[in-house]
């Protein structure tokens, strides 16, 4: 079923944001058990409690870690081939040590939608550089209106404000709730930044000397397989400016997407080239094949961790 026509999940996450700790723990678990989440001794093996339990198990799914398995969620979950890449105990990051798989995580939910919609619209749809909670909350459910989604108030501002945590440090001599105060390792990306004395919220926008090229590659790959089938040729401004791109994910600037594809031409061998034609810069795609995308995909990031 494509996502598309998937539903949309929405609350998973029990007002938690993810640890460093739970998708390790919970991928081994889910791998040696593919039912693990549902079953009764879920709360002593995870060692956490029952809306902990689902948190984690939303978190692997929302991050494209763990996925149904084929005969359906009755029967549990599997790894997905970025997820036995990455947290197997011989894999590249299992412990989310290296930056990188931070970022590689957030492109993970930002265009992962059924699990994380509000993500999406916030990282790759709102375009305002600044803003409040409640103009983005509003934004949100605009977005929702247009789809025909049915939702409450309620609703939208509980996943507003995960999202906004997800990305955004507790703030020091707030009076907050242990489990408030525990930062989600995305905030490490520096992403969003709180003006607490303004109210204000803003995107940080330009380079990103942290984000890998094989990474950005990553994230490039599946954004073109949505187009790729159909022509050959991407405008850098579609990379950049348009919903759901890398440059969009990532808050990027012009030269810093260029300097990508430039590094990308020499990485990929030439299957990807920048070229300027009347004054337009595009990418080109050569030897392209949608069914190879996953494969090359993790080709990049294997090249970046090995």
């Amino acid at each position: 079923m494509s996502e598309k026509k998937r539903p949309y999940a929405f609350g998973g996450h029990e007002k938690f944001v993810f640890r460093q700790s739970w998708l390790k723990k919970g991928f081994d678990l889910a791998c040696a058990e593919p039912t693990i989440f549902t079953q009764s001794d879920a709360l002593v093996r995870l060692g956490v409690g029952k809306n902990m339990v689902r948190a984690i198990r939303y978190w692997c799914l929302a991050l494209g870690l763990l996925e149904d398995r084929p005969d359906g969620p009755k029967v549990g979950l599997q790894p997905t081939p970025l997820g036995e890449r990455l947290l197997s105990d011989d894999g590249w990051d299992p412990y989310l040590e290296d930056i990188a798989t931070l970022w590689l995580l957030h492109w993970q939910l930002v265009s992962g939608k059924r699990h994380s919609l509000i993500w999406h619209y916030v990282f790759t749809t709102f375009l305002d550089r600044e803003f409040t909670r409640q103009r983005l909350t509003e934004f949100v459910e605009r977005q929702f209106d247009r789809e025909g989604m049915l939702t409450t108030p309620q609703m939208v501002e509980r996943e507003v404000d995960v999202c906004l945590r997800t990305y955004v440090p507790a703030q020091a001599g707030r009076s907050l709730s242990f489990e408030d105060s525990l930062n989600c390792p995305l905030a490490e990306l520096g992403l969003i930044r709180s003006l607490p004395e303004e109210r204000l919220f803003s995107f940080a926008i330009g380079p990103k000397p942290l984000l890998p090229v094989e990474v950005f590659g990553y994230a490039l790959f599946f954004y073109l397989e949505q187009v790729a089938d159909q022509q050959r040729t991407v405008a850098v401004d579609d990379l950049l400016y348009k919903s759901g791109s890398p440059g969009q994910a990532f808050k990027l600037d012009e030269n810093s997407v260029v300097a990508y594809l430039e590094a990308l031409e020499t990485l990929t061998g030439g299957h990807i080239g920048l070229h300027e034609t009347a004054g337009i810069r595009q990418l080109y795609l050569h030897d392209w094949r949608s069914d190879q995308v996953m494969e090359r995909a993790l080709e990049l990031l294997a090249a970046y961790y090995d």
